[in-house]
């Protein structure tokens, strides 16, 4: 028997750790432990962790198919994990135990933690990678260190996938016997169930059939429409490859599919894929970026971040007075998801002209996203605070109106989560003025102002 422990990949196909304890053919058991206490100070979203439960129960049907058993164990955190799973392994004669490794510094610690115990037990542990397309370790600069900068390592990437290949793992082998499990509960006290099931309905095979929907149909438009939060323009696909139900080499080997001759390799839609290898790749290779440090300090250490409770939560409910970002906030607390062009509005302006710290707003989005992933989110936050690798120069900084007539040119969005602005005219919706007559909040700042002084404090760190 081999045990296999399932954290952020729950899916059947592409997963080295169940494919690699299914080669032995010896009775594979799969586990999944629920952690509330340590989820809730990781700020993890009540949306996403039902919709990981929900995900969970799917896996579960599609792992008996293969005679893969599931067992569900409970503990408050990290550090209790280790004896749970000794015991399990003793209790069931697991021969081994697999995981696909997770890189955030509190999860490295634990699988550290839980590797040590087993090997003191006698039992051997393979960590195999399973949450990139190229793995943290296998790029690396002219001079053998992880890339600090973008570009070059999104070269760097496609050059070796081309050569290395991109073909997912296929599905687990069959099992002799179906090992007893347990059920996976709907909910946990405290936890709220409720997520938009009809936006992002749980398991596998949705996740499946909205990625080939997705190549086939909107992925050839993906450039040209990505940008604008009022059309179904992205993939939608972001809470699935958070919880794993889907992994990005299978949406790479997608596109591959679909590509014929095109240089898929270099489209829009890939680069995303890129950069969220290239953030795990940071926080594997800088530990303090999971202590919530910037990865430029140098810049930070010369701004004085603002400690405003009233601008803080005007933000937090959608109130500014900045039709972009009020909608934004209102998208995010209305389905636990807030569209990737309407997220860097809302970080820049909280930043950059509330002057109020990146962390508050990158645990916030954490604790609201049913796609809250931390490499990915800290990324995009230090990017938008222009405090971290490869960040936006700090004078570049959203003008939230600007940007809304830029990208929803019709006021489409804001009419569908302002629907006090819908009575306007379009080219009105977007001016904090027409849109405080039509009962939406004055504006909290003055953004001349606000953008003045904002520059003068990153001036000398920038």
């Amino acid at each position: 028997m081999q045990l296999v422990w399932l954290r952020n990949d729950l899916r059947l196909d592409d997963h080295p750790a169940l494919h690699g304890a299914a080669r032995a053919r010896s009775g594979v058991l799969a586990v999944a432990v629920l952690t509330p206490e340590q989820w809730r100070a990781h700020d993890a979203a009540p949306a996403r962790i039902a919709f990981w439960l929900a995900t969970l129960r799917r896996l579960q049907d599609e792992l008996a198919t293969r005679n893969i058993g599931l067992r569900v164990l409970s503990a408050r955190y990290f550090t209790d994990i280790p004896a749970l799973l000794l015991q399990l392994a003793r209790d069931s004669g697991a021969r081994g135990l697999w995981f696909n490794r997770e890189y955030p510094l509190d999860e490295a610690r634990r699988d550290a933690l839980v590797t040590a115990t087993f090997r003191a037990a006698g039992i051997p542990v393979t960590a195999c990678d399973g949450d990139c397309v190229l793995p943290p370790g296998s790029l690396a600069t002219a001079a053998g260190t992880c890339f600090r900068v973008f570009t070059p390592f999104a070269r760097t990437w496609r050059r070796e996938l081309a050569a290395t290949g991109w073909t997912p793992l296929p599905t687990p082998d069959q099992q002799p016997a179906l090992p007893a499990g347990d059920a996976v509960p709907e909910s946990l006290p405290g936890w709220p169930a409720a997520f938009r099931a009809d936006l992002w309905p749980a398991g596998g095979a949705a996740a499946r059939r909205r990625l080939a929907q997705f190549v086939a149909r909107e992925h050839p438009d993906y450039a040209d429409r990505r940008d604008f939060p009022a059309m179904d323009g992205t993939s939608g696909l972001s809470p699935y490859l958070a919880c794993g139900a889907l992994s990005a080499r299978q949406c790479v080997a997608a596109v591959a599919a679909h590509a014929g001759t095109r240089d898929w390799l270099g489209d829009s839609w890939v680069g995303e894929l890129i950069w969220r290898d290239f953030f795990r790749h940071l926080i594997a290779a800088f530990p303090d970026l999971s202590r919530w440090r910037p990865f430029r300090p140098e810049v930070e250490a010369r701004i004085r971040w603002r400690d405003d409770a009233h601008r803080w939560q005007s933000w937090c409910r959608g109130e500014t007075g900045f039709p972009m970002v009020d909608a934004g906030l209102r998208q995010l607390l209305a389905t636990g998801w807030m569209h990737n062009r309407v997220r860097m509005i809302a970080a820049s302006f909280l930043t950059k002209l509330l002057g109020i710290d990146w962390r508050l707003g990158a645990r916030f989005f954490m604790r609201h996203l049913i796609d809250g992933d931390f490499a990915s989110n800290l990324g995009g936050w230090q990017w938008c605070a222009s405090v971290g690798a490869d960040a936006a120069p700090y004078f570049r900084i959203f003008n939230p109106i600007i940007q809304g007539r830029r990208f929803d040119p019709e006021g489409d969005y804001l009419a569908c989560w302002l629907p006090e602005l819908a009575a306007l005219p379009p080219a009105r919706r977007h001016d904090p003025a027409a849109a405080s007559a039509a009962g939406r909040p004055l504006p909290i700042i003055d953004y001349r102002a606000a953008r003045a002084a904002s520059l003068a404090g990153y001036q000398a760190g920038g």
